[in-house]
């Protein structure tokens, strides 16, 4: 028992001596994202052959059927837009 006690305080009297060895962490900024804009769904009929070049499209240059359809609304529009302020 007394032999443990010895350990003990050797142990205690090591440890107020030595340094804590504490660890350098490298501060990085969290990455954000870009916030997204709120999607709505949007359901229509549209004609079946339309439909099959849709996906031919998507399949052929590596898109989605919805990457598709928001392009060609946003370009209709924009068109639409530019033909509006002509007249």
């Amino acid at each position: 028992m007394e032999d443990y006690k010895n350990k003990l305080s050797n142990l205690a009297g090591k440890l107020k001596q030595e340094k804590p060895r504490t660890p350098i962490q490298q501060i990085q900024p969290v990455k954000t994202r870009p916030l997204k804009e709120a999607e709505v769904q949007l359901n229509t009929w549209i004609p079946k052959g339309l439909m099959r070049d849709i996906k031919n499209y998507g399949v052929a240059n590596d898109l989605s059927q919805k990457d598709i359809t928001i392009e060609a609304l946003k370009s209709y529009l924009e068109a639409k837009v530019k033909t509006n302020e002509k007249h």
